[in-house]
C-alpha cells in the first residue's frame, strides 16, 4: 500500500541576507512528504512539535565568507535548527513510532531525517517537552560547558553575564549562583532586569541601554573587578569588560550578537588588557562538549525538579510565526528562550 502524502508547511530562505534580516527574507511554502520512510531506509520521519530560535542561525543566513563549524543555509531550501519532535515512522533500530526526540530538524511541520544520529531520544517527559529546545538541550549544555568547563569557576568569584535574560544567559547566572559566586547581569529592558533579580536570583542587574558609560557601570557593579565574564554580546560591551577584569580573569566567548547584522564589524580596542591582566579569553561551541550531555542532563533535571533553577520561555504558536520570532531575537523582543510551537503532541 502506497504511503499517504502529508501536507507540509515549511519556512524557506529566499536568498542570502546582508545586514539586518527581515521577515520577507523567509517565505512560507507548502509541499508534501510521504507518511512512511522509504523501504529499507534507516531514515526517521518526525512530526515537529517545537522549533528553537537561536542567534547563531543569523550567520547561517549569510553568504559564506569564511569556514565555520556549521554550514550556511541554502537559498531556496528549508531552514533547519534545533527542535523537539515525535517519531511517526522509523527505519532505524534506535527509534520507533511514538518516541519523542530532540536535535536538528527542518523548519517545517514534518521532517524526514536521513541522518538520525543528529537526534537524541528524550529520556524524561515529566517536564515540558519544549525544555529540550533550551534548558535540557543545546542551550543548557552551552551554558553548562561554557561556565563550568571554559571558565573554571571557584566559589566566591565575581561573574558578569551579558544578554543575561536570554536563553543561555539566564542559566549561566543561575549555575554561577549555585556555585556560590557573586553574579551581575545586563539586559535591555526594565522588565528583563527585574526578571534577572527577582526570578533568576542574580545579585544585581542593570539596563545597558540606560548606561552612557559601560565602563563606569561595570565599575559600579564590580568595584573589585570581574573574575569571569560570560560573553554573549561583543563590541563596546567587551571593550568595557576588559578594562574591568581582574588579574587571571577568564572570558568565555559564547556569542557576539551585537555584531551579527553589521556589514562592517566593530573593532575591540582594549585587547592589551589580556596581557597586562593575564586574562584567558576562549571561544567555544556546544558540539565540542556533547560527551558531557548525559551528566549535564542528570544535573539539570534534578535542579528543575527541586526548584533550584528557574526557566523562562517566550513561546509563539504556528510555524508561520517562526520568521518573526527569529528576527525578534536581534531586536530584543523575546523575554527568555524563544520557541515556536508548531504542533501539539
Amino acid at each position: 500500500m502506497a504511503a499517504v502524502e502529508l501536507s507540509n508547511k515549511r519556512i524557506i530562505l529566499k536568498d542570502y541576507v546582508t545586514g539586518y534580516p527581515k521577515e520577507e527574507d523567509m517565505v512560507l511554502a507548502t509541499s508534501t512528504v510521504p507518511s512512511k520512510v522509504p523501504q529499507g531506509s534507516q531514515a526517521v520521519l518526525v512530526k515537529n512539535l517545537y522549533l528553537s530560535c537561536d542567534p547563531y542561525m543569523r550567520w547561517r543566513m549569510s553568504k559564506p565568507a569564511t569556514e565555520s563549524y556549521t554550514t550556511p543555509f541554502t537559498p531556496g531550501s528549508v531552514l533547519n535548527g534545533y527542535g523537539v519532535a515525535k517519531v511517526l515512522d522509523s527505519g532505524h533500530p534506535d527509534f520507533k513510532a511514538g518516541d519523542f526526540v530532540w536535535g536538528i530538524t527542518g523548519w517545517e511541520e514534518y521532517s524526514l531525517i536521513t541522518m538520525p544520529q543528529v537526534l537524541i531520544k528524550i529520556k524524561y517527559t515529566d517536564v515540558p517537552l519544549s525544555y529540550y529546545t533550551g534548558i535540557l538541550g543545546m542551550t543548557g549544555l552551552t551554558a553548562y560547558a561554557g561556565f563550568h568547563e571554559v571558565c573554571s569557576p571557584k566559589k566566591g568569584e565575581t561573574v558578569y553575564v551579558s544578554a543575561a535574560s536570554g536563553a543561555v544567559g539566564q542559566l549561566v547566572g543561575q549555575f554561577a549562583k549555585l556555585m556560590g559566586c557573586y553574579v551581575v547581569g545586563s539586559a535591555g529592558t526594565k522588565e528583563k532586569v527585574d526578571l534577572l533579580k527577582n526570578k533568576f536570583g542574580f545579585d544585581d542587574a542593570f539596563n545597558y541601554k540606560e548606561e552612557h558609560d559601560l565602563t563606569a557601570a561595570l565599575k559600579r557593579s564590580f568595584p573589585d573587578g570581574i573574575d569571569i565574564y560570560f560573553e554573549n554580546v561583543g563590541g563596546r560591551m567587551l571593550d568595557a569588560v576588559l578594562l574591568n577584569m581582574r588579574v587571571h580573569g577568564r572570558i568565555a566567548v559564547c556569542g557576539l550578537i551585537s555584531q551579527y547584522n553589521l556589514t562592517q564589524q566593530e573593532g575591540v580596542h582594549n585587547l592589551f588588557c589580556l596581557i597586562t591582566k593575564r586574562i584567558r579569553m576562549q571561544g567555544f561551541i556546544e558540539p565540542d562538549y556533547k560527551h558531557l550531555y548525559p551528566q549535564f542532563l542528570e544535573m539539570a533535571i534534578q535542579h528543575i525538579r527541586e526548584g533550584k533553577v528557574a526557566y523562562v520561555e517566550d513561546v509563539v504558536e504556528g510555524i508561520e510565526k517562526a520568521p518573526s520570532a527569529l528576527i525578534g531575537l536581534f531586536a530584543g523582543r523575546n523575554v527568555g528562550k524563544q520557541v515556536v510551537l508548531v504542533a501539539h503532541e
